[in-house]
């Protein structure tokens, strides 16, 4: 490549890409990839729960058995040394790909059977675990095939393009969903059709990656030896439990989320019950809409907010008014229980309100772990604190669907507003990981 033609931040570490090849544009498979990264998640996360809402399955069963699909994202970290020890993270990256469409299709497949329930949550089990691991594979394979400066150019386009995996999966998607279903009369099949499409847009980005994915030097198969490399696992694993704080840290990371996950499994079944039920009754194309597409673009506008207040005035000098914006507006639920209102206009400005704030306060939760992580060993602990974020989101949402079925949705929503109190208590006890220091004019240079 001309020196003229590349790019400032580029240094010689970009070398290792490929000494006799021009270096791929990191545009070319960052924003790509990152997309396949996200929409598994939602799938697993938000269209099981409509999928199944719309085929029928009670608030109880969707809320039990869809909080086990956290379970991959939970115990990820105990599999995540052999990603580096079988294989390239390339190699990785592409066959998961492929597992992922091709459960995806399976799933599909199951729904017209008598037990496809038994037989979609196996499949999406497979799915979660295979996306589970692909997260591994691609955060690794960022690390490897890009130079520390660019890595920081390229956070922010990352970042993007999995919130508009999220906005396609949970807007776009559902309203697909919604809009095959007016026309065909049949939720199996509409639900079909929409998980046939994403496993062809899995296949599809196997096949993009294949061809797109620069070969770094960098990445290639451990040379540890699989007894060294457990040995090692277990002793940086241990050294994060050895913390002095590690119960106040352990008591944030499970209890700041307490509240928001349980009324994560239950937001979908309210928008679309009846109103005789004590839901909104809206349809599939509208939750789409309101909650997939408004709520999201809502999310991302808070986490862009929090993100910048914390860096202009600290995690210390904002826990406390980031925690009080997550929780506070989830009174927003109560009041829509209680008014049923039937504007989707006002709907969908109260659930903007709501992931603002949720927004917000998400961003001291995720500032909070990557300071717990700093150190020698920052991916393994990160990777541990991810893991602990995900079984907060799995345990209290398991029973939420009984709950909401024991004390209706205006009760459940009063009980999910009560359910901040121990967030408050985790945040005051917790011992926050000091500031990093501002580099000074020479450490820019």
């Amino acid at each position: 490549m001309p020196a003229a033609r590349k790019p400032a931040f580029v240094d010689r570490r970009l070398a290792q890409t490929r000494v006799h090849d021009p270096i791929p544009s990191p545009w070319r498979w960052i924003p790509t990839l990152y997309l396949a990264q996200g929409l598994p998640y939602v799938v697993a996360m938000t269209l099981s729960v409509v999928m199944y809402k719309n085929l029928g399955v009670g608030n109880t069963e969707i809320a039990l058995y869809t909080s086990w699909l956290y379970l991959p994202w939970v115990i990820k970290p105990l599999w995540s040394p052999w990603v580096e020890l079988l294989g390239t993270r390339r190699r990785w990256i592409i066959a998961l790909q492929l597992v992922v469409g091709a459960a995806l299709a399976a799933v599909a497949m199951t729904l017209p059977g008598p037990r496809y329930l038994q037989w979609s949550l196996a499949l999406f089990w497979l799915m979660a675990f295979a996306s589970a691991t692909h997260d591994i594979a691609a955060d690794g394979y960022y690390l490897l095939a890009l130079p520390a400066r660019t890595q920081a150019a390229f956070v922010g386009v990352r970042s993007t393009f999995y919130r508009l995996a999220m906005i396609g999966g949970q807007g776009g998607l559902v309203m697909m969903a919604g809009w095959w279903q007016d026309r065909l009369g049949d939720p199996r099949l509409a639900w079909m059709l929409v998980l046939g499409a994403l496993a062809v847009l899995f296949l599809g980005a196997a096949a993009l990656h294949a061809t797109t994915l620069p070969r770094p030097e960098a990445d290639q198969a451990a040379t540890t030896p699989r007894d060294g490399l457990w040995r090692a696992s277990v002793q940086v694993m241990a050294a994060f439990f050895r913390r002095d704080d590690i119960v106040r840290v352990l008591a944030f990371l499970l209890l700041y989320r307490l509240a928001e996950a349980q009324l994560l499994k239950l937001v979908v079944p309210f928008l679309l019950d009846a109103r005789t039920a004590g839901g909104l009754g809206l349809r599939t194309q509208e939750v789409g809409l309101a909650y997939g597409t408004v709520g999201v673009l809502a999310l991302t506008l808070g986490g862009l907010l929090g993100g910048w207040v914390i860096a202009r005035w600290g995690l210390k000098r904002t826990l406390w008014p980031l925690v009080l914006c997550m929780h506070l507006p989830n009174a927003v639920f109560v009041a829509l229980a209680l008014a049923q209102p039937q504007q989707l206009a006002l709907v969908s400005a109260a659930l903007a309100l709501e992931q603002f704030g949720y927004g917000l306060g998400f961003t001291a939760y995720m500032v909070f772990m990557l300071r717990v992580a700093q150190g020698p060993h920052a991916t393994a602990h990160y990777a541990l604190c991810t893991g602990f974020m995900a079984l907060g989101m799995m345990l209290p949402g398991m029973p939420a669907g009984w709950l909401q079925s024991q004390l209706g949705y205006a009760g459940f929503f009063t009980w999910v507003c009560l359910a901040t109190l121990p967030s408050f208590v985790a945040a005051a006890w917790v011992r926050l990981p000091p500031e990093p220091a501002e580099p000074n004019d020479t450490a820019r240079a």
